[in-house]
């Protein structure tokens, strides 16, 4: 092992630790092939954390061939109990390593440290889940006729692409391989480029848990180059995708043109949260607050669109206005930060110009709509007001810590307002009324409605997308269905 692929860094949380920076391939840590490099960049503070290897065309072959040769060799023969075992030893030692691990994704991404302790928590969770679920993927029996047995098989789909974003980066890695593991799959891991570090922590675990080498490769790059590959590979077998919907279409594309490989994406989101009249007010603005600026506003199914019922309109936005500009904007390791920065430069000046499109257009800015402070990649929590729905500021998401406040009267106005997008990941209802809730929750077009709470996601329960916000499920036994394929076995009896 090389020691260039190691280097020392610290954190406020842990102190002195040692960060690997290779590519992680059968097991070990090793330089990429064209032995390039990128850095990584601290959204906090602008400046360098440390490089880390790229991994080009040549690297993903190399990955891909041991995740193959892991596949139909050594992986192939652990029994569904062992595969299970292996998970439950991960997740034990990912606990064990929660604080180290937090502040890894809070130094890489910004998030604030409690936060980010949140999500390895999370992380845990969903690992010791699916560990629980390796050896209970059962096929079926069909009775057919006498004279005839015939059964199903749920078998793994062979090596899997898994491409995850940066702004839940250890969170996103263990929603995908947890199921793909779980159900005997192997792996091909890629990171977001602004978000490597603790993807390459979570593998040292990986070795330690016992995993045979090749079954779990991760690989840092960048989209347009590694993550091309994966979804063009002709030994893949499945690619799976967190990110915008723009570049899952690429992907789904490239699986085609390709092998045909199996694709499920978890894409984009501009998600109604709807506040009847007879909402407990102050509850919904907690939980209004919670659905836009958690992660800071970094969250494919933030509640960005806001829709407040008139009768409580003008009490419910000046008391929103309030409790936004309570929210600690500063350094994510402060325990009392709730809102860290943008995950980078180019995020950042996203989200700005989405802000000046916005007052651009005549909304109005009710709080916020400036950079915070003078370092770091920081924006003020903003709410706009007097929104029309044709803005860009309504129409398009903008991931970052903006939300718009729009009137309504009725509730089939508000359901139809609540449809009126491309999206349909997550909405959200606040009201008194259990049938209100229920009639309006069954009439969004969502793979999730919160009702009075938000971003309320677990382990146990399904999560995904209607319409372009994408193909398939995360998490629960519905995310086992995405790398499971039916076989079908016929025998005719004597």
């Amino acid at each position: 092992m090389s020691s260039n692929v190691f280097v020392e860094l610290k954190t406020p949380v842990t102190g002195t630790y040692k960060q690997p920076t290779g590519l992680f391939i059968n097991n070990e840590f090793v330089e990429g092939v064209d032995k390039k490099t990128f850095e990584v960049i601290n959204p906090a503070t602008e400046e360098v954390i440390c490089s880390v290897h790229e991994a080009t065309e040549k690297d993903v072959d190399i990955a891909v061939a041991a995740a193959r040769k892991a596949f139909e060799g050594v992986w192939r023969d652990v029994t569904p109990q062992q595969r299970g075992i292996y998970l439950l030893k991960l997740a034990d030692l990912l606990e064990k390593n929660l604080d180290l691990l937090a502040a890894v994704e809070s130094l890489d991404n910004g998030k604030s440290i409690t936060m980010a302790r949140g999500d390895v928590g999370a992380v845990v969770g969903t690992i010791r889940y699916y560990g629980g679920w390796a050896d209970k993927i059962e096929g079926k029996t069909i009775d057919i006729s006498p004279d005839s047995f015939h059964y199903t098989r749920q078998e793994p789909l062979g090596v899997c692409g898994q491409i995850i974003p940066w702004n839940f980066p250890l969170l996103m890695l263990a929603w995908k391989v947890g199921p793909a593991l779980a159900t005997g799959n192997t792996i091909v891991m890629k990171t977001a480029e602004q978000t490597p570090l603790s993807a390459l922590v979570f593998a040292q675990f990986v070795k330690e848990a016992g995993f045979p080498p090749g079954v779990l490769n991760i690989i840092s790059g960048f989209g347009r180059i590694a993550g091309a590959a994966m979804a063009s590979h002709m030994d893949i077998d499945k690619v799976a995708f967190t990110g915008s919907t723009m570049v899952g279409r690429q992907i789904m594309k490239a699986a085609a043109e390709s092998n045909l490989k199996k694709v499920t994406l978890e894409l984009g989101g501009k998600s109604p949260n709807i506040i009847f009249n007879d909402a407990d007010i102050d509850q919904a603005i907690d939980w209004v607050n919670f659905g836009i600026y958690f992660n800071h506003g970094q969250t494919c199914c933030a509640g960005s669109r806001v829709y407040v019922q008139e009768g409580i309109y003008d009490k419910f936005v000046a008391a929103f206005k309030q409790r936004a500009q309570q929210n600690k904007v500063g350094d994510p390791f402060h325990d009392e930060t709730f809102q860290g920065p943008q995950v980078s430069q180019l995020q950042y000046d996203r989200i700005m110009g989405y802000i000046k499109a916005g007052k651009e257009e005549g909304a109005t800015v009710e709080t916020g709509g400036e950079r915070h402070g003078d370092k770091g990649y920081f924006i003020q929590p903003t709410i706009f007001t007097n929104v029309r729905h044709d803005m860009k500021i309504m129409k398009e998401e903008i991931f970052g810590p903006v939300c718009a406040v729009a009137k309504f009267s009725t509730e089939e106005e508000v359901i139809k307002l609540g449809n009126d997008s491309n999206y349909g990941l997550a909405a959200a209802v606040h009201t008194k009324d259990l049938n209100t809730a229920i009639r309006v929750s069954n009439h969004l077009r969502a793979g999730t409605v919160w009702v009075n709470t938000y971003n309320a996601l677990h382990h146990q329960l399904p999560f995904g997308g209607y319409k372009e916000s994408g193909i398939g499920r995360e998490l629960g036994e519905a995310a086992l269905a995405n790398y499971t394929q039916c076989k079908s076995v016929a025998i005719k009896l004597n």
